[in-house]
């Protein structure tokens, strides 16, 4: 996605629209696949062996190419720093297709 490297919008802290550097920070962390309650853990555990369905912890079909991941774009999270009081401002995750559509306040 193309975002471009400055913008001229309100800082909330000098109360006026001033130029404002843009920076795409990370989405937060992923879940590990050996946290608590994971299928993988509890396979490590010995969990599923033995006679019979092995139901929760037995094989799971393969999963087709498209109906793997349901989600068409991915969340942004954008920092904006002022040029002239050097704060920044944080802007949670937004889902967009265009660089246009995040911009607009």
């Amino acid at each position: 996605m193309k975002i471009p490297k400055t913008v001229n919008r309100l800082c909330p802290y000098c109360k006026k629209k001033t130029s404002q550097k843009i920076k795409v920070v990370g989405t937060g962390f992923q879940r590990g696949t050996l946290t608590r309650g994971s299928i993988a853990r509890a396979k490590l555990r010995g969990r599923g062996n033995g006679i019979g369905n092995k139901g929760k912890w037995g094989s799971k079909p393969a999963v087709s190419k498209f109906k793997r991941k349901s989600k068409t774009t991915k969340k942004t999270n954008l920092m904006y720093t002022c040029s002239v009081c050097k704060k920044s401002k944080y802007r949670a995750g937004r889902r967009n297709k265009r660089a246009g559509k995040v911009l607009q306040e």
